[in-house]
């Protein structure tokens, strides 16, 4: 399964590693593990994402490391926690990036499910949506391959575990995902350590909090209460997203809604952008994300397209609701 993968990477001499622009714990996580993991073998990588990364993710060391300036010299990219075309808008109309990108070896590492990848070029793709997160698998690859993973990676590694697995508790936790866990912590990687850095980052000032109500007050609910949806209009996000991400404030809080079923938060951009971000109780989040030709888990997924609000939110309902119904005829 791995064969192809580590000969790629082992005949390349400089790598490029590319996240998508909608980074996360799991795709920093990873990529920094990479880099780690390359490093050891006298590889020179280089970390890129078309933006900067969000400052929720600063707990993770070596968040620093990441450019949005393309390296102008690599043999081969490796492309981490994305398949999808939506997700790398900004860095494939980056002068250099998509021409590189179709004449060089471009490995993708995902566990995210979809029909298959829709990158406008030729890749060696794995991806295991079973996996709990994209570190999972580079665990599994560097463990066939002999690669050491030092105790700062196994840091890096155990943190894209717990970040896109919300502590080891989301529903496609399995045990292959706690035996990596486990191991990562034998390897050196402190949970306790970890988890006090992230807290430290995760304190929010009285004006967050605030505004943390104001969200909540503006929650919509459609099809008998079964989906709340909060708009994030482009002011809120200038506003407050440099210091806290909108949608992580209140998105837990509307799934806990006893009649919720799909919660989504929807921001809007000046140039006409719309991004959604969903999260479930029932495994459809994919199938509501595919609809506008996102992606993502059965209970964490997004999009992104160019639409006005008000579209969006027709088309939400609609894609909900035959989700939904979906759901409950192949569970009858």
């Amino acid at each position: 399964m791995y064969d192809k993968i580590i000969s790629t990477l082992t005949d390349a001499q400089r790598i490029v590693v590319l996240q998508a622009e909608n980074p996360d714990g799991d795709s920093l996580g990873s990529a920094l593990a990479l880099e780690a993991i390359l490093s050891d073998l006298g590889k020179e990588v280089v970390l890129y994402c078309a933006i900067d990364m969000p400052k929720y993710l600063h707990y993770i060391n070596g968040w620093d490391r990441v450019v949005s300036d393309w390296p102008s010299k690599s043999d081969a990219a490796i492309i981490v926690d994305t398949s999808s075309k939506l997700l790398m808008v900004k860095a494939l109309t980056t002068p250099g990036v998509q021409s590189f990108l179709e004449s060089h070896p471009v490995v993708v590492l995902d566990h995210h499910q979809h029909e298959g990848g829709d990158l406008p070029f030729d890749t060696i793709e794995l991806n295991i949506p079973t996996a709990v997160a994209t570190a999972e698998i580079i665990y599994n690859i560097a463990t066939e391959a002999g690669w050491t993973i030092a105790p700062d990676t196994a840091e890096q590694l155990f943190i894209s575990i717990q970040s896109d697995s919300l502590g080891l508790t989301t529903q496609n936790t399995t045990a292959a995902s706690y035996q990596v866990a486990a191991s990562l912590v034998g390897l050196g990687a402190v949970p306790a350590t970890i988890e006090s850095r992230r807290r430290e980052y995760m304190k929010k000032p009285a004006d967050i909090l605030e505004y943390k109500g104001k969200l909540i007050d503006r929650i919509e609910y459609y099809l008998d209460g079964t989906l709340a949806v909060v708009h994030i209009p482009w002011a809120d996000i200038e506003a407050y997203s440099d210091r806290y991400n909108p949608s992580v404030l209140v998105l837990d809080e509307m799934r806990l809604v006893d009649t919720v079923q799909v919660a989504v938060a929807i921001k809007t951009y000046p140039d006409g952008k719309v991004t959604g971000k969903i999260r479930t109780n029932s495994p459809v989040a994919h199938h509501v994300a595919g609809y506008f030709g996102g992606g993502g888990h059965e209970y964490a997924a997004g999009f992104k397209l160019h639409e006005s609000y008000d579209t969006v939110l027709a088309e939400l309902v609609t894609a909900t609701q035959k989700a939904l119904e979906s759901h409950v005829s192949t569970a009858l």
